[in-house]
C-alpha cells in the first residue's frame, strides 16, 4: 500500500472527533506484520488521538476517531450503552433472503484471536436484512447491537452464509471461474481470487458529539468491493 494520506479519508472533522473510512488491508492498531497502521498516521497529525472502536484489517469503512481524552470518554459511553447505531455491507456465499433476521446467540473469544458461538460467551445480537441476490451469492446489511470480536462474521457463519473471502468462518473465495462460463486461467496460473480480502465494509455510523448533536457519517464503497458488486451484476444477468 502506497503512503496513505490522512485527508484523503477524512468523512467528518470537527475540534474533537474524526471520522474516517479505513481502506482495506490497513490495522487500525499496531500490527506486528506491518509498521503501518491507522492509528499511527492519525497521531501524527493529533497525537493525543485515540480510535473509538476497532475493524478487522481487513474490512473498509467508517470508523469513529475521538481527538482527546473528553471525547473518547463520550464516545466510549455511548458504546457502552449501545447508543451508536452502525451498519455494515457485506457479500455472502450463496442466496439468501434474509428479512430483518435477528441472531441472538453469545460469542467466545478464544486464544488463537478467533472467535465461536457458544453458550459460554458473551451476549451478542446483529440484524440481518438482505438488499439484493445474485446469481450465486447475496448483498446483506449487518446492523449489529452489541460491538464483539467478529460478530457479524460469525453470525453470518451461523446462518450458513458466510461472507464470501472469510476462509476463517467458512467463506469461499470468489472466483471469476464459478461466476462466468468458459473463463480459463493461463496454463501453469492458480487462478487468484477476485476479492483479495473477506467482503465486509463498514458503510454508516450515528452518534453524538460532546455537546449531544448528531454526527452521521457513510463511507463510500472501496474499489475493490465495488469491483466485486458490479462483476456480480454482470454475471447474474
Amino acid at each position: 500500500m502506497s503512503r496513505l494520506s490522512l485527508q484523503e479519508i477524512i468523512l467528518f472533522e470537527d475540534p474533537d472527533f474524526l471520522v474516517v473510512n479505513k481502506p482495506p488491508m490497513l490495522s487500525t492498531l499496531e500490527d506486528r506484520a506491518s509498521n503501518s497502521n491507522l492509528l499511527k498516521i492519525v497521531r501524527e497529525q493529533y497525537p493525543e488521538a485515540t480510535v473509538g472502536h476497532r475493524l478487522d484489517k481487513e474490512t473498509s469503512g467508517v470508523l469513529i476517531i475521538a481527538k482527546n481524552p473528553e471525547s473518547y470518554r463520550v464516545v466510549s459511553m455511548q458504546f457502552e450503552k449501545r447508543q451508536i447505531i452502525k451498519v455494515y455491507h457485506a457479500v455472502v456465499d450463496g442466496r439468501h433472503d434474509l428479512q430483518q433476521k435477528v441472531v441472538d446467540v453469545p460469542i467466545e473469544k478464544l486464544s488463537d484471536g478467533t472467535v465461536k458461538y457458544s453458550a459460554k460467551g458473551k451476549p451478542s445480537l446483529t440484524v440481518f436484512q438482505t438488499l439484493k441476490i445474485y446469481q450465486k451469492h447475496t448483498l446483506v446489511e449487518a446492523k449489529p447491537v452489541t460491538g464483539r470480536m467478529h460478530q457479524i462474521r460469525i453470525h453470518l457463519k451461523f446462518l450458513k452464509c458466510p461472507i464470501s473471502g472469510d476462509t476463517e468462518y467458512g467463506g469461499q473465495p470468489v472466483l471469476l471461474s464459478t461466476l462466468k462460463r468458459g473463463f480459463k486461467t493461463s496454463k501453469n496460473t492458480e487462478e487468484e481470487p477476485f476479492i483479495k480480502r473477506f467482503a465486509l465494509h463498514a458503510l454508516k455510523i450515528h452518534f453524538q458529539d460532546i455537546k449531544g448533536n448528531v454526527i452521521e457519517a457513510e463511507a463510500p464503497y472501496p474499489k475493490d468491493f465495488k469491483a466485486l458488486l458490479n462483476q456480480l451484476e454482470k454475471t447474474s444477468r
